[in-house]
């Protein structure tokens, strides 16, 4: 959540992230209330301290053996006044909490001020797109072929939306997320193995709710969730604790399925692997001082693009516009690759800075020294990638006229056997 001091003295700016990233928040009664929970907590404090000095009034009169039956009723008066004002104060503020909950992360200023994806800027490609000689297929024909998915039978499974990865696509995928974690760890990250279920407090933490509760599997007797991405349960291993300055920068890999509910038409997104229901995903998460944040974001960014290279995938960057961040986002940059037998991009990674946004509500803080006041920490995260647009994207780039996909050198030593993979 943002500061409330920020909200007060960036009114302006906190007005047009509501406005860009179209949230149900609704600013003005926040303003109004808060100024008035303000008046009233001064006014509380006023008759708190009068009661105190009076009290103390009728102390020394009493023990002079004299009688203040004026000031004691007075009072009574006094007390019922602070009791009832802080009934109002109590109401006030979890009327505040409701409208804050829905206020979203302002965008940083080098975001561009753009109301949906149209606006998002591509800010440099790396690697050239490959020339085919023949027409390459898209990845569903691919994987079918090749005996490496069965999408009618994990259809029978689960229904729509769900895969079934078979013999080598079971290695494969095992291969890529084995790799992924690895390359991580060779970068300074500490692997961890998180949960599949979370708790509504930490999906609030990381600013999935209340906003995207629809889009999630829920269990509903114990409240608990499926975990909707890695970046919530790694984020909230320090969910209300005080780290010690000196820990900081924290860098964590984790490897979780994700489960997404997805709902509504995607047209041509509902064939193959690009969006389903429940996927694979190795997640990168960052915990930095504030002064290194923007620092860290690009030096995160390019732990993602390394994984793209040693895939010799080629690929862009795509800085986001301000409406088409996450709620929680500051700034994103969303690596994307080239998937020849569909003719476009495909995001294989969001990398976001969410500033102090989710730290502040998750309660994740630090001290710089032992004698210093805490301060929330700067979270951010990038996925390492996405498991179901890699493999398709892996497939389509690296086919041959054959039929058959080429594995790149780089997960030699996650294969076992014969790196072209051809038709059973």
């Amino acid at each position: 959540m943002l500061d409330l001091k920020r909200i007060r003295t960036e009114t302006d700016r906190v007005r047009e992230a509501i406005a860009l990233k179209k949230t149900q928040a609704d600013l003005d009664r926040y303003l109004i209330l808060d100024e008035e929970r303000r008046g009233l907590l001064v006014e509380a404090e006023r008759l708190k301290h009068e009661r105190n000095d009076v009290s103390e009034e009728i102390g020394r009169l009493k023990r002079a053996g004299k009688d203040a039956p004026d000031k004691v009723a007075a009072m009574k008066r006094v007390g019922e006044e602070i009791k009832a004002l802080d009934a109002r104060i109590a109401e006030l503020e979890s009327d505040l909490e409701k409208i804050l909950a829905w206020i979203p992360n302002v965008p940083h200023p080098s975001v561009p001020r753009a109301a949906d994806a149209a606006g998002n800027i591509v800010v440099r490609e790396s690697g050239s797109i490959r020339e085919f000689g023949f027409k390459p297929k898209p990845h569903w024909e691919l994987a079918e072929s090749l005996g490496l998915l069965d999408f009618e039978r994990a259809g029978k499974i689960a229904g729509a939306g769900f895969l079934l990865f078979t013999g080598r696509g079971a290695r494969l995928e095992r291969a890529l997320i084995r790799f992924m974690i690895e390359s991580a760890t060779h970068r300074g990250y500490t692997e961890v193995w998180a949960p599949h279920l979370v708790r509504r407090e930490c999906l609030f933490g990381t600013g999935q709710l209340p906003k995207l509760e629809e889009d999630m599997y829920r269990v509903k007797d114990e409240d608990l969730f499926l975990n909707p991405t890695a970046e919530v349960p790694i984020t909230n291993i320090y969910r209300e604790e005080i780290l010690d300055g000196e820990r900081l920068p924290i860098y964590h890999v984790g490897y979780c399925a994700s489960y997404r509910r997805e709902a509504g038409a995607y047209g041509r997104d509902t064939r193959g692997m690009i969006r389903v229901h429940q996927f694979d995903k190795v997640e990168l998460v960052k915990f930095v001082r504030p002064e290194t944040s923007y620092d860290e974001h690009e030096k995160l960014l390019a732990d993602a693009e390394a994984v793209l290279d040693a895939l010799e995938l080629p690929h862009r960057v795509v800085l986001l516009a301000a409406g088409d961040l996450s709620f929680a986002g500051a700034k994103c940059y969303d690596p994307e690759t080239w998937a020849p037998g569909e003719g476009r991009w495909l995001e294989v990674s969001s990398c976001t800075n969410f500033e102090d946004f989710q730290a502040r509500r998750a309660g994740i803080r630090f001290r710089p020294d032992r004698a210093a006041k805490a301060e929330y920490v700067h979270t951010m995260n990038a996925s390492g990638l996405a498991l179901p647009r890699t493999f398709a994207t892996l497939l389509e780039y690296h086919q041959t006229e054959r039929g058959s996909v080429r594995l790149p050198d780089a997960l030699a030593p996650y294969w076992d056997g014969d790196r072209e993979i051809g038709p059973v």
